[in-house]
């Protein structure tokens, strides 16, 4: 598994979010950045200009002027990244150096990251403040392929190791709600770690909450509604099932699955930003962020 050690200024853009227009401002006005030039003059950056640029773009959102930025050395551009971070909030500097550890498979540098952060926050707060933000950002750079399958899965399974390891911790809490919380993903979905932390909070609340994880047929579900009576479903649509069969297959789910007037399916996911009421069973229940969905369970 090789490590990603150049990178153009259009990945530079998408990892950064500075626009290339301004990254070459700053390379020329201030000689933040020194990349490699090819014969026909064009740029490649090396992981050490990616890391000051993350430092320099960080300290610039919080108010340093990059004329005074480019007045500091390399170390002294660290020294005020921690300063900064903390003093207020950190996520943005923390999903850059998960950002850099994802670049270079360096599961050192994340666990020492995701520590210091455990030491003042919650893994509540750190899930919702930073992992989040940082798995929306990965999806960017993996559709514009500044990241392959390998830096995804490489970070997604640090993550994910983290989520299990807190789901363990609170799995045995009861309460008297009579309701059974099914967790599931479509056929050919396995993007799971939004569910897996909605199946963490639902355990959190003493909720009964069994998670099924990827992939899971329709008609597989009626197996449980063999076992329970008062069932609400939970799923998210991040790829599948493709946008254009999303109102196919929750049709399919209302005449396969929900029976009851009780009965519930709540989704949330990319491929349900445009799904219409109207075009829905008023069963299924759809849900812009995960906080939204915990609210009305």
């Amino acid at each position: 598994m090789g490590v990603k050690t150049s990178f153009s200024i259009k990945d530079l853009e998408n990892l950064s979010g500075v626009k290339a227009h301004t990254i070459r401002i700053w390379e020329k006005r201030y000689e933040l950045l020194h990349p490699e030039r090819s014969g026909t003059n064009i740029r490649t950056y090396d992981l050490n200009n990616l890391q000051k640029l993350l430092n320099v773009s960080y300290l610039n959102a919080n108010g340093l002027k990059v004329s005074k930025i480019a007045k500091l050395s390399d170390p002294e551009i660290h020294s005020e990244v921690k300063e900064v971070s903390l003093k207020g909030n950190s996520g943005a500097h923390h999903i850059n150096t998960f950002k850099v550890a994802m670049l270079n498979f360096d599961q050192e540098l994340f666990d020492v990251t995701y520590n210091k952060m455990l030491a003042t926050c919650s893994f509540r707060e750190i899930f919702q403040d930073t992992f989040l933000r940082l798995l929306d950002e990965i999806g960017v750079l993996w559709m514009t392929h500044t990241i392959t399958p390998a830096h995804e899965h490489f970070i997604t399974t640090l993550i994910q190791q983290k989520l299990q390891i807190n789901i363990e911790r609170v799995q045995g809490a009861k309460s008297d709600s009579g309701t059974t919380y099914v967790l599931f993903l479509p056929t050919n979905e396995i993007h799971e770690l939004g569910l897996m932390y909605i199946h963490f909070e639902l355990l959190l609340k003493g909720y009964k909450s069994i998670y099924l994880g990827p992939s899971v047929p329709t008609e597989n579900l009626l197996e449980l509604k063999k076992v329970f009576n008062d069932i609400s479903f939970i799923s998210y649509l991040t790829v599948a099932p493709a946008i254009d069969t999303v109102e196919e297959y929750l049709s399919d789910f209302a005449q396969t699955i929900i029976n009851q007037e009780s009965e519930r399916l709540h989704i949330i996911g990319r491929n349900t930003k445009e799904l219409k009421k109207e075009s829905i069973s008023p069963n299924i229940i759809v849900h812009n962020e995960i906080k939204d969905l915990l609210k009305s369970v």
